[in-house]
Parts: structure tokens; sequence; C-alpha cells
């Protein structure tokens, strides 16, 4: 079956587009140049020339700070793009997967976020990421929705990678410590979105809706960063662990505010699907494995 993959330059669209093959599934990539899904003749177009079987988008505007200032921006593809893509996947009788957020809940919580939980973004990325459900669920019935949070991965811009070139570049470094989430390899959810689009490549039927999918066990930003190091350290990656201090959220201010508590509770989507949650530990080394050989091939941003 032949799948578009929208946001192909991305974390988790550059891993489906690479995975694919190993699914049976032949990858249609188009990064935002090739086809910008706030563009809904563009959309249109697209799906009915190149005819898929099924919609993955991984396509999204994720500039968080940057979103409270071009509000207009991110809506356009959070929202807007997603529901585009909706509609053409309605008119082509096929479904979509679509990937959101964590960050469409406030942060307040002191227990994992379940999918029934009420949405309170407290920011314009999460607003606009939470329009962009709204927009799915309008649309289209055959439409899975999956949050998930925290992405790292070898390609792309994600934490781990920041962490690794600020390591090489100073001895400590300070870490928010009360900012609790799931850190989430881009590997892992292609690797599951594709399991569905094959299943459904089977004609095998889908619990279609919204879903959770985060790695576990929950950490801290400091306690990630802290394992990122010791990992690098073990393997190669780095000379030596810098030092790191646990600060808060106040210690290091940021133009959108950053949920306190991201956890994700993922058990509707492992009893749906009979697919685990990741441990993103054994993800991390993976990564880490990839960025060490060949080093020219993954350079750190």
């Amino acid at each position: 079956m032949r799948i578009l993959v929208c946001g192909a330059n991305g974390q988790v669209g550059h891993e489906v587009v690479k995975r694919a093959a190993g699914f049976g599934l032949e990858a249609l990539g188009m990064s935002r140049a090739m086809l910008d899904i706030s563009q809904g003749e563009e959309v249109v177009r697209a799906v009915r020339q190149l005819q898929p079987g099924l919609i993955i988008n991984a396509a999204a505007y994720t500039h968080v700070d940057n979103a409270e200032t071009h509000a207009e921006q991110a809506y356009a593809v959070n929202r807007d793009g997603v529901g585009y893509l909706a509609e053409a996947a309605r008119e082509a009788g096929i479904p979509l997967l679509h990937i959101s957020t964590d960050y469409v809940f406030s942060g307040a919580a002191n227990a994992p976020y379940r999918e029934t939980d009420s949405v309170s973004p407290t920011g314009i990325y999460g607003a606009s990421k939470q329009a962009g459900e709204v927009a799915v669920r309008s649309r289209l019935e055959q439409h899975l929705i999956l949050r998930t949070s925290w992405v790292f991965g070898a390609h792309g811009h994600n934490f781990v990678k920041t962490m690794l070139r600020l390591a090489r570049q100073r001895d400590a470094l300070s870490v928010v410590n009360d900012q609790v989430g799931c850190p989430t390899y881009a590997g892992s959810i292609a690797e599951v979105l594709l399991e569905l689009a094959a299943r459904h490549a089977r004609r095998e039927e889908l619990a279609w809706g919204l879903y959770h999918f985060g790695g576990q066990p929950a950490c801290s930003w400091y306690d990630f960063a802290v394992e990122i190091f010791r990992q690098a350290e073990a393997g190669g990656l780095l000379p030596r662990r810098p030092q790191v201090t646990p600060i808060c959220s106040a210690q290091y201010p940021t133009p959108a505010r950053r949920p306190a508590w991201s956890v994700l509770d993922c058990r509707r989507f492992e009893e749906a699907f009979g697919l685990a949650a990741p441990d993103w530990h054994r993800d991390l080394a993976s990564v880490l494995a990839a960025l060490a050989v060949p080093r020219s091939a993954n350079s750190l941003s």
C-alpha cells in the first residue's frame, strides 16, 4: 500500500519514510517544500494525484516559543492544514494518522493524563494543536490521533542533540528539574504508526480515535540529561560528563510556559493495539549509537 507522509523532513516523518519498506509499505515522503499542508488546494491536488491508501501527518509548526508571536502561522499549519488533510482523506475514502502533543494539557495534574481528561493548553502551540485535533475529529471518521511528548532522535533538532552539543562546550550545565514528562523516540512513534498502517493495508479493523503514546518511565528534563550524559560518556560520544545542576523553571524563563506535568497514560493504546509504550533508556542508546557512527553523517545541532 502507498502512504502519503507529510512532514517528511521532521523527526517522525523522516523515520516513517526510512522504515516504511520494512512494513511492506511504499512511503511518499513530502517535505514542506514539496507539500505545504496549510495550502488547501495543494493538499487536495496531491491526494488526488498520488492516490495513497492512507495518510500519516507528521507536519506541524513545532517552535513552541515562536508560536507566541506567530500565532497565525501556527494555526495555519496545526489547525487549518490538518483540517485540509482530513477533508482530502474523507474525499478519497482513506484514513488519516495524525500526531498531536502533550501540550494540549495545562500540566497542572499529578497523575498520568488519560485521553478522557479535559484539555487546557497554556500557549499558542498547544492551543493550535488542540484545534487540529478538533479539525480531524469533526471531518473524518477514519482517523487516529496519537498524542506524544518530548520527541527525540538522531535526525533533526531535539533535546538529546542539544545536550550533547552543550556538553562539548561546557564543563557544567543547569537543567530544569520541575517539568516531568515522557521522552519518546521518533523511531518508536514511526514504527507504531507504520504497524497500524500495515494492519489497515491487510484490511484489519482498527479502533479509530484518540490515543496517548509516550516513552516510559516518566522523568524530569534533569533526569533525562543526566542519563544522556551517562550513556554518551560510556559510548565514547563525550570525553567526560559535565556537572549538571537541577534548577526550577523560574530560573530558565521562556516566552511560552511549558507544562510542569506532561506524563501520558498509554494504557488505552496498549490495550487497543497490543503495542507497548517504549523504554526511552533503550531508545536513547539506539540514538546515541546512530550519532556515533558515522559522526559526519549525523552532525549535532
